[in-house]
């Protein structure tokens, strides 16, 4: 296998493992607001909710 290749194939791997993170972490948050939570899931996505959460970290 040339190196070319490996370097190709590692950077796949690692892009699809960054992908599926971020598709997991979304519909976590929509399952965990909608059902959990008890609202509309779709509003996750609002900025004003990040917003309202950042605000307890700082």
């Amino acid at each position: 296998m040339s190196s070319q290749r490996y370097i190709l194939t590692s950077l796949v791997k690692i892009l699809s493992v960054i992908l599926l993170l971020v598709l997991l972490f979304i519909a976590g948050t929509m399952i965990g607001y909608g059902v959990v939570g008890g609202r509309n899931p779709l509003k996750v996505f609002h900025p004003s909710l990040w917003l309202h959460i950042m605000d307890f970290f700082r």
